[in-house]
C-alpha cells in the first residue's frame, strides 16, 4: 500500500507509538496515508482505537516478523 509518510516506531513501547502518529497526522492533509511501523504487540489495540476516535480510517493492518504495519488514513 502507498502511504505518504511513514513512522518507524518501532522499539517504542506504550504510549510512545500513539504521541508519535497523533504529531505526525496533524502534518497530513485529510485523505493522506501515515504508514507506521511499530513492535509494540498493545499498539494494535491502540491504534484501532485511536483512529476511530480521531475520526480517521485504519485501511490495513499486517504484522511481519514481529513487526506491525498499520496504515491510516487521514479524516
Amino acid at each position: 500500500m502507498n502511504a505518504d509518510k511513514v513512522l518507524d516506531a518501532k522499539g517504542l513501547a506504550c504510549p510512545m507509538p500513539i504521541v508519535k502518529t497523533r504529531k505526525e497526522m496533524k502534518e497530513l492533509e485529510s485523505g493522506q496515508i501515515l504508514e507506521i511501523l511499530a513492535t509494540d504487540k498493545g499498539a494494535k489495540a491502540d491504534m484501532t482505537a485511536w483512529a476511530k476516535s480521531g475520526g480517521h480510517e485504519l485501511l490495513d493492518t499486517q504484522e511481519e516478523d514481529g513487526v506491525l504495519k498499520f496504515w491510516i488514513k487521514k479524516g
